[in-house]
């Protein structure tokens, strides 16, 4: 069966996307609060109050909401659930300068943007008349509006199918996930209600991997994320005696010479490739200037994985620290050789020597010579930070335990500290060697057959969502050895943030990622491709439902 969706679906994106939801900002609750009255406005949720729910995440600094709503089939009493969800808040607008007030604005945008002197591509696309411009209208309130469509027809139509239709609009996902962390607890209730979970789709964006690619993706399995940092001690210098320190921004740059774009650092699996890391913050902690060079600073990475384990980055991570500082060593010694040479002086060797910690191994030498007064003194020290700024940056916050667990070395020599600051964003690989996973894949492939002759370009399965999402906390592949591996290497973990493992585990269902398809997510062009996303979208989820709860 095919439904013509496409205009509702449009409308219903427009007026999400005119909705200003960006992430820590209290239009993610007005987002979520709008999508509850839009299904509270459905007679079958007026004859089923208790089946919608507007709940407040938890332990969050600030009030936003995530919408779940619930269908239950006629067509039998199954107990099987399937999970739609997709997630409601935005990036912010300060890519678009100038034109910010419009980015909200998908009509006005686009003439806009006809004004401005953009790439060929964009233009092209503007011309064509199949794109819908705007911030969240591919990244990925279409996917939501999507699903509220959906929603909407089975609760219309619950004859249809046998078993129950569970809807998750999420709140937050561009930061730390309350908003899916908030949800799993909701999950794990109605799973020991009695619900069985045989599967989750998302409906998160995908684009070209390059230039010539028309192919629309649809994706088993997710990529993992971890977000390994460094926090590296130099010694202090006049700049007018510069070779008597060492510099720590020195080290963060080899560090980063070394990590970012490494494409040796790239994850392998069923023939699938990870993008390389890339730095995404490098700092040191001078507050203002002086001509002294600077004592500590700090670095991080995203890292993306397809198989390995937190113990497996982390271990790169350490050769590289490694590297790193055996290469600043040579560096500044062969430097300081020329400059010797030079300016006439005698040369003595530089006599540093390469420390490089884990987390883990860092923490427990300082407890094996302060004893349980360390720990007690850490723990305090953590819990106290956190309840006096809660809204405090998860990386900042877990740098900020590095700095003061230093205080307590005994050995003020250079080093290099290594951990995890982040949220963990676990890795889904779908194999296809359980019933589960093989009735989903089953399902969408059946599903992509029927509706591939109405999409204008060819549908391609992949077995990794290649970006961030919600995802991830559907089911897990790594082992609890690994999660307590993280947690360990995690200075945040127990007075910040948790991975709950339980929680995710309760849910453990196979992913497909059914999502929206356009260009520029996360950018000032952000647009989304209108008849794949408003249509074939749908209609491959449609069908995928009626494969699974037939």
């Amino acid at each position: 069966m095919y439904l013509y969706c496409f205009d509702e679906v449009k409308h219903i994106t427009k007026e999400l996307v005119r909705i200003p939801s960006v992430v820590k900002t209290s239009g993610e609750a007005k987002c979520a609060k709008w999508i509850y009255e839009f299904y509270n406005e459905l007679p079958y949720f007026q004859e089923n109050p208790d089946q919608l729910n507007l709940i407040q995440t938890i332990d969050d600094e600030i009030e936003r909401y995530i919408v779940i709503s619930h269908v239950k089939g006629t067509k039998g009493n199954s107990n099987r659930a399937l999970i739609l969800m997709g997630h409601l808040d935005t990036v912010g607008v300060e890519d678009f300068g100038s034109i910010k007030e419009y980015a909200f604005d998908p009509d006005r945008l686009q003439e806009i943007l006809k004004e401005m002197k953009l790439a060929e591509e964009v233009i092209k696309d503007i011309e064509s008349g199949q794109y819908m411009f705007g911030r969240g209208a591919l990244d990925m309130k279409s996917g939501v509006a999507g699903h509220m469509y959906l929603t909407k027809y089975f609760s219309e139509h619950p004859e249809e199918f046998d078993g129950h239709l569970i809807t998750l609009a999420a709140c937050d996902e561009e930061d730390n996930s309350h908003g899916v962390l908030t949800a799993l607890k909701v999950f794990k209730e109605m799973k020991e209600e009695g619900l069985e979970f045989i599967a989750c789709i998302n409906a998160d964006y995908s684009t070209p991997y390059h230039e010539e690619d028309e192919n629309r993706y649809i994706y088993f399995g997710t990529i993992g994320k971890l977000l390994p940092s460094f926090y590296v001690v130099g010694e202090e210098a006049h700049v007018g005696q510069a070779f008597s320190g060492l510099d720590p921004n020195l080290l963060i740059a080899e560090l980063t010479r070394l990590i970012s774009y490494n494409p040796e650092l790239c994850d392998e699996s069923q023939g699938e490739v990870t993008i390389p890391p890339v730095s995404l913050k490098q700092s040191d902690f001078k507050d203002k200037y002086t001509v002294q060079t600077a004592l500590s600073a700090y670095s991080y990475y995203n890292f993306f994985t397809h198989s390995m384990t937190p113990k497996d980055v982390m271990d790169k991570m350490k050769e590289k620290g490694e590297e790193a500082f055996d290469n600043v060593i040579e560096y500044l010694n062969n430097s300081y050789k020329k400059f010797c040479r030079r300016a006439n002086y005698p040369y003595k060797n530089l006599c540093w020597k390469k420390r490089v910690y884990t987390w883990d191994e860092f923490y427990n030498e300082l407890h094996i010579v302060h004893g349980d007064r360390f720990k007690l003194y850490m723990d305090s020290f953590a819990k106290e930070l956190n309840q006096r700024d809660p809204s405090l940056d998860l990386r900042e916050f877990s740098v900020k335990i590095v700095e003061e667990a230093w205080k307590w070395s005994i050995d003020k020599s250079p080093a290099i500290i290594i951990y995890f600051s982040s949220t963990y964003n676990a890795r889904i690989e779908m194999t296809g060697e359980s019933d589960l996973e093989r009735n989903l894949m089953d399902s969408v492939t059946k599903s992509i057959d029927l509706v591939r002759n109405y999409s204008d370009e060819p549908i391609v399965t992949r077995m990794f969502y290649p970006y961030i999402s919600d995802t991830s906390f559907m089911s897990l592949s790594d082992s609890p050895d690994d999660i307590l591996y993280l947690e360990k290497n995690m200075p945040a973990w127990g007075s910040k943030y948790v991975y709950d493992m339980e929680a995710v585990m309760a849910v453990d269902v196979p992913v497909v990622n059914i999502g929206t398809y356009g260009k520029d997510g996360h950018k000032m062009t952000e647009r989304v491709h209108m008849k794949h996303t408003f249509e074939i979208v749908p209609n491959i989820t449609y069908n995928s439902i009626k494969n699974l709860l037939g």
